[in-house]
């Protein structure tokens, strides 16, 4: 959903990329320190409780690591290395940031809330494969109610707002992130299932055999 977003906000960060790029940097190198920041911070922040300040420092790598991809437009250096590069380092940091959160509600006391987190992050998970999967086979799956955009921005607002002593946010937060996740799944099962029944059915059919 937020992913129509993307045009607006690749005009924002075109001339700041165009800054970035000036200095030298690369974007695998933008995008290698922005996951770390975000791991650093998912991981030494939320394990201790301390959702607020933890969801600032994810917060301000990952609005660094936004930047890979305006440097490598400016610059010409995009390639299919940096593509999957981004994209592990993606689940990296998603990994940490949920991983975080079910240590944090578990040293909390909070077993079932932690249980979602971790589900959280499994349905995420698959989420990004179903998609990677069927776009490997040569099928088309850009549906989705829940993609990684809306998964962060739903858990780090929660997150912060947590932080500051706002009840409730981050509990509901989660259970919705469940929810939508799975709904999300089955949207990717379905369209991938359609493709590959049309697929299958406009296939010729095998000659029959004579006995």
């Amino acid at each position: 959903m937020l992913n129509k977003l993307r045009p607006a906000l690749g005009r924002v960060l075109t001339p700041i990329g165009q800054a970035v790029a000036r200095t030298g940097i690369s974007p695998n190198a933008i995008t290698v320190i922005g996951t770390a920041g975000v791991v650093a911070g998912a991981l030494g922040f939320f394990p201790r409780g301390s959702f607020f300040w933890g969801t600032m420092v994810i917060t301000v790598f990952v609005l660094f690591d936004m930047l890979d991809g305006a440097v490598a437009r400016v610059t010409g250096k995009g390639s299919k290395w940096g593509a999957f590069l981004d994209s592990t380092m993606d689940r990296v940091a998603d990994a940490a940031i949920f991983s975080g959160l079910a240590i944090g509600l578990y040293a909390d006391g909070q077993e079932t809330l932690a249980g979602v987190a971790l589900y959280c992050l499994v349905a995420g998970v698959v989420v990004s494969y179903a998609k990677a999967r069927a776009e490997g086979l040569g099928f088309t799956c850009d549906v989705g109610i829940a993609e990684r955009s809306e998964r962060l921005v739903i858990a780090l607002v929660a997150a912060g707002l947590d932080g500051l002593g706002v009840p409730y946010v981050l509990t509901a937060a989660l259970w919705l992130l469940a929810v939508l996740s799975t709904y999300t799944v089955g949207q990717r099962f379905a369209v991938v299932r359609k493709q590959a029944l049309a697929e299958a059915g406009g296939a010729a059919p095998e000659p029959e055999r004579q006995p």
